[in-house]
């Protein structure tokens, strides 16, 4: 239960009455907040504390929630949820483009706010260790830094959640539904239908050593898709 996690939330906001508001709502969980106006002030507090949620506003006063969920992206994993004032799909892509994980588009319910953010912090909370390690691999999610037998991959953010869904259920059939929703939370509409496969693919690329003969990520037809320990 949430009730009993303590976990930390930053709020980018520069309507201190919105931000007031979100707190209030969230305060009988548990939670602890730190509120920033503008994005200096929020890369102060990065720098400062470890958060377990962001929520950005997209339009700021010295910039843009895209551009600062953007950086926040090439070195942290840390769910993060914009805020945006138009219900605009371009401004929903742009966000799951930047690496967000939800968007909630103002104004709203305080009652959807609480359910989103509940959600987004069981997911966040639900693998508990940032690292994977066996004789051939070390992946650390947190610095986003991946080896093979000592050599470094680049893996893009859509590959680093597949193979985050994979290693933290490791010998686990998942469905490819269940895939879906953890790698595109709340936004699986935007999503082509052959992006699972395709992002499958290129992880094989990577990762194994004849991509046409998985030893890894193996798929088991007609149920989905598992990782095997070496």
């Amino acid at each position: 239960m949430l009730e009993n996690i303590k976990q930390s939330i930053l709020i980018v906001e520069d309507d201190e009455d919105l931000a007031d508001g979100i707190r209030l709502s969230l305060e009988s969980f548990g939670l602890c907040f730190t509120c920033c106006k503008t994005i200096s002030e929020a890369k102060k507090a990065l720098e400062q504390s470890k958060f377990d949620l962001l929520i950005l506003d997209i339009s700021l006063p010295d910039g843009s929630g895209l551009e600062l969920c953007k950086k926040i992206r090439r070195t942290s994993s840390v769910p993060v949820a914009l805020l945006t004032a138009k219900d605009m799909e371009l401004d929903i892509v742009r966000g799951l483009e930047c690496g967000a994980d939800d968007y909630i588009t103002k104004p709203f319910s305080l009652m959807v706010l609480r359910a989103r953010i509940r959600a987004l912090l069981r997911r966040s909370n639900t693998f508990t260790k940032p690292e994977y390690q066996n004789k051939i691999f070390w992946f650390n999610f947190d610095t986003m830094t991946f080896y093979k037998n000592g050599k470094a991959i680049e893996l893009s953010k859509t590959e680093q959640r597949i193979l985050y869904t994979l290693v933290s259920n490791a010998e686990q059939i998942l469905t490819r539904e269940l895939l879906l929703e953890r790698v595109w939370p709340d936004g699986t509409e935007y999503v082509e239908d052959n992006a699972l496969s395709v992002g499958i693919r290129r992880l094989r690329d990577k990762l194994e050593d004849i991509p046409s003969k998985p030893e890894y990520i193996k798929t088991v037809y007609g149920k989905g898709y598992v990782w095997k320990e070496c």
